[in-house]
């Protein structure tokens, strides 16, 4: 992940695309922060790839309520930045589960830990973060076992 990342930097660098660039660059001080953080807690190894899936999600999200918020302030141009960071930021992500695969995918994982009450919606929760990181919004995807399992 982190080789992809360098080389997309340098790609970008490369073709002179300042904008790529700047997000890129946002991205690798966010898993800086995160590496430095993760070394003070005797990790010397830094943060794993899914840590990293987990930044870059997180950093979408952000981008995703700025845009938000700047359009609804009247403020196009500022949001069309946010949305075009998003798009450079999603290159790094696997593919986004559809609705249908997300509700499948809830429903494989309550069969599995045998979750039968919202008491379980954290084993749900955990199981669904292990092995779709990156893939699913997982706000939604808790509105969802919260309908099936209440």
């Amino acid at each position: 992940m982190r080789k992809r990342l360098n080389d997309a930097m340098k790609d970008a660098m490369r073709a002179k695309d300042a904008p790529r660039l700047s997000t890129l660059r946002l991205i690798n001080a966010a898993i800086k922060d995160r590496d430095i953080a993760a070394r003070s807690e005797d990790n010397p190894d830094g943060v794993s790839d899914a840590e990293i899936l987990s930044i870059l999600a997180k950093m979408i999200k952000q981008r995703q309520e700025s845009a938000k918020t700047y359009e609804e302030a009247g403020r196009i141009e500022l949001g069309e930045r946010e949305r075009e960071e998003i798009k450079v930021i999603e290159e790094f992500l696997p593919k986004q589960l559809s609705e249908d695969e997300v509700q499948a995918a809830i429903k494989e994982v309550i069969a599995e830990v045998g979750a039968s009450s919202i008491r379980d919606m954290g084993k749900v929760m955990g199981a669904l973060k292990a092995r779709y990181n990156g893939q699913m919004d997982f706000g939604k995807a808790g509105a969802a076992i919260k309908a099936l399992l209440g």
